[in-house]
């Protein structure tokens, strides 16, 4: 399976933040936000990714996290030249992507959870013979995301995008997993009111298939909101009091590509000496005593 990160886009939202750098590349505490859906990819055991951004952007995220060899990985990159649309990451990364399945994750999402790596495997494993598989989060305002209704049996009825009378309370994060179909789909998707092809519009042609499945994500688990300033904050706080309270990094890409591993202990210990000088580098060091 391959993986997209996604993190386009102009970041109008946290302006003047964003003016003059990526919103995915400003930080969430103590590590920048691209992290965070870099970490899921790990999480999935994906090793194979493309990152697509901006002209403008796409150097500095070479320059941060290079071909990821450093985690044991590879990593290339895909200018989007304009914002197209979500789909539009299936179209620019076709070659990529190739004959595989593949993961698609927005650059802003950042997830939490104890039993996360479980979601992820069986997400993996609803699509091993086709199809695809998203996700639904409990929300408060549902009126302001796609939302996701579904029978008794967690199978989708019908999926809407900001809708008037939401049909249910469970957002679409920004997290999917499709098969190969997912390229042609994509293809040959026709632009919405906004002139953007709609991921929505993906995931209704593999709910008219019958082959669109739905994991609820409940209690334990969590999916932050990074859209605005306000956002930013909560997102930070909560990652400052996790790791404070439990002792445990969240997101730290080093450390999940060690267990995975993507990388050994000397590769570990090499990178915690280049930045001992932080609490980041210490806490690296910090898990070869284990």
């Amino acid at each position: 399976m391959k993986g997209i990160i996604l993190a386009g886009g102009k970041g109008t939202r946290l302006y003047p933040n964003t003016i003059a750098i990526s919103k995915q590349l400003l930080p969430i505490y103590d590590k920048p936000l691209i992290y965070y859906p870099l970490s899921v990819l790990l999480l999935a055991h994906i090793k194979e990714v493309l990152l697509i951004s901006t002209p403008e952007d796409t150097p500095d995220y070479e320059k941060l996290l290079g071909d990821g060899s450093r985690l044991g990985i590879h990593i290339e990159y895909k200018v989007q030249d304009k914002p197209r649309g979500l789909a539009d990451a299936f179209i620019l990364g076709a070659d990529f992507i190739g004959s595989d399945s593949v993961c698609l994750v927005l650059g802003d999402n950042v997830f939490y959870g104890q039993y996360f790596s479980t979601i992820l495997a069986n997400a993996q494993a609803q699509i091993a013979n086709g199809g695809a598989a998203i996700f639904g989060y409990p929300v408060a305002n549902p009126k302001e995301f796609g939302v996701v209704e579904f029978d008794e049996h967690f199978k989708v009825i019908s999926i809407e995008e900001k809708p008037t009378v939401p049909k249910s309370n469970y957002a679409v994060p920004g997290l999917y997993f499709y098969d190969n179909r997912v390229v042609d789909i994509a293809k040959n998707v026709k632009p919405s009111a906004r002139g953007e092809i709609e991921i929505t519009s993906i995931n209704n042609a593999y709910l008219e298939a019958g082959d669109l499945n739905v994991t609820l994500m409940g209690r334990g688990m969590a999916w932050l909101d990074t859209g605005s300033p306000k956002g930013m904050l909560k997102a930070a706080e909560f990652v400052q009091t996790v790791q404070d309270m439990q002792g445990f990094y969240i997101s730290c890409i080093e450390e999940i590509a060690w267990r995975r591993g993507f990388i050994n202990k000397d590769q570990l210990r090499s990178i915690g000496e280049e930045l001992k000088m932080t609490d980041y580098g210490r806490y690296l060091l910090s898990l070869l005593e284990e």
